[in-house]
């Protein structure tokens, strides 16, 4: 029995009824337009009696299981971000269809530097939450497990910083940028957790402070000497703990006190200070050169070695260094597993350790 339009009480939206496949439909049309509603029916049974012979898997779309996945449980802002690239890239384009060459367009489509994009980049924007849906979907039996090229990331070295490359860092950095150093450095935040700290959050007395990571989980920091001694120079006690020297509106208009939030999508709140920081510091470092399109100048950066993150690097090798104890730092720094921390076991020597003690119990 194929399906008809038909008129149903108390609304003007049209519906179509009848049985595809020994299934009953019932279900409306979205639309009060016998035109379009005829276009819709045309569609859905061509629909029905495709899934009635070769299965669900035969129909079901890649909107249809991003919806599924949203509705099945809380996801975070930054999986909602990549999925909506995702979603305007393949839209209604069936799972089945969804292989290598398709996830290869996918990376030209959404990735700024394309196939040429690096290995990490691939990952987060498009492969792991692809395989996520897929994953989700296959569960369901609407497709077979996703199996595609997995780009290798190269290992990266881990860089530390000894106390006296901090101190040059510090001494090289603008005035509103130093207390976030040496944050960083004598707590091992994250970058985006020391951004988003909030006074609330601190108890200069109790010398601790509450950081909340990617994952939405509670961390309390302990904070050393230095790190109370930098914080209590700070001439505010309300909002967020560290601002940017010059504060600009964001897109409303609307100037933040605090560095921009990003979701922690992004970073880049720091990078100029940053770089300016570590060639000052004579930190090592590559200088990049490169014309904008559009113009005849060529342009010149410098472009640091270590980065932000390195300094919660650091912040681990010193504290392995002190303690040597694993499952302490693995506690303290708020990992999940062991295999991240091993990576900083014995880096640095022991003649250094005087050192980190004198830093982190530095009170002047």
């Amino acid at each position: 029995m194929s399906l008809k339009i038909v008129n149903r009480h108390g609304t003007d939206r049209l519906y179509i009824r009848g049985t595809i496949g020994g299934q009953s439909i019932s279900e409306s049309t979205g639309t009060t337009d016998p035109i379009r509603a005829e276009e819709y029916r045309a569609k859905r049974e061509a629909e029905l009696w495709k899934e009635s012979v070769y299965g669900k898997r035969a129909v079901v779309t890649f909107a249809h299981a991003v919806g599924a996945y949203l509705e099945d449980a809380p996801r975070s802002e930054t999986t909602k971000f990549h999925l909506r690239r995702l979603l305007q890239h393949f839209g209604t384009t069936r799972l089945m269809d969804i292989a290598q060459p398709q996830v290869d367009d996918a990376y030209r489509a959404i990735l700024r530097d394309g196939v040429n994009a690096s290995p990490a980049t691939k990952m987060r924007g498009v492969l792991t939450p692809l395989r996520a849906i897929l994953e989700f979907a296959a569960i369901r039996r609407w497709c077979d497990r996703p199996a595609f090229a997995t780009p290798k990331i190269p290992k990266r070295k881990t860089n530390y910083l000894r106390p006296d490359e901090v101190d040059r860092l510090i001494q090289a950095a603008t005035p509103h940028l130093r207390p976030l150093i040496i944050f960083l450095v004598g707590t091992g935040a994250r970058l985006s957790e020391a951004l988003e700290l909030e006074w609330r959050d601190v108890d200069l007395r109790g010398k601790r402070a509450v950081v909340w990571q990617k994952q939405g989980n509670e961390r309390r920091v302990d904070l050393p000497p230095s790190v109370i001694c930098s914080l209590l120079t700070l001439g505010h006690r309300d909002g967020p703990v560290f601002r940017p020297r010059i504060r600009r509106p964001d897109a409303s208009g609307v100037i933040n006190d605090g560095y921009a939030s990003k979701g922690r999508l992004a970073g880049g709140q720091i990078k100029s200070a940053w770089s300016v920081a570590c060639r000052k510091a004579g930190l090592p470092g590559r200088t990049r050169k490169w014309q904008p399109k559009g113009s005849d100048v060529i342009k010149t950066a410098f472009v640091p070695d270590i980065t932000p993150h390195d300094l919660r690097h650091t912040w681990a090798t010193w504290h392995y260094c002190l303690h040597r104890d694993i499952l302490r730092l693995k506690d303290d720094g708020g990992w999940a597993t062991l295999s991240i921390v091993t990576r900083y076991a014995k880096k640095m020597p022991d003649e250094y350790k005087k050192d980190v003690e004198n830093w982190l119990n530095r009170d002047d």
